[in-house]
């Protein structure tokens, strides 16, 4: 169905996020569905990750809070879980808001994860 088709830069950079997308779309995902996106935040301390976290719940953001194992001097988790269509520029401003927020909080934005209707995770 997809075969064959010419990567538009403009909508589909040549970084990871872009990737992602272009990869989704050649395997036939709807990217203009919305989708329930998660993105992950690290925090050096339970109290600075729960105040972040208090902001997201402030803006009606799903979230989970957890600890993180994936690095000793940031080992607690926040994610939010937006529901967006999966274009480039959806994930960037979502991103660079929670990057901007963070900071306040010493948190390092972690990345992002979608499962698509086909359990396909990216």
């Amino acid at each position: 169905m997809w075969l064959n088709m010419e990567r538009d830069v403009s909508l589909f950079p040549n970084d990871e996020i872009g990737d992602c997308l272009w990869q989704m779309l050649e395997n036939g995902h709807d990217l203009s569905a919305e989708h329930e996106v998660e993105f992950s935040t690290i925090f050096p301390s339970q109290e600075l990750a729960l105040k972040f976290g208090h902001i997201l719940l402030a803006n009606n953001q799903k979230l989970s809070f957890s600890p993180y194992q994936g690095n000793e001097q940031l080992p607690w988790e926040i994610t939010a879980y937006p529901r967006m269509a999966l274009s480039y520029q959806n994930i960037i401003a979502y991103q660079a808001l929670l990057e901007a927020n963070a900071e306040s909080f010493q948190g390092q934005y972690d990345g992002w994860y979608c499962v698509t209707a086909a359990n396909v995770a990216y």
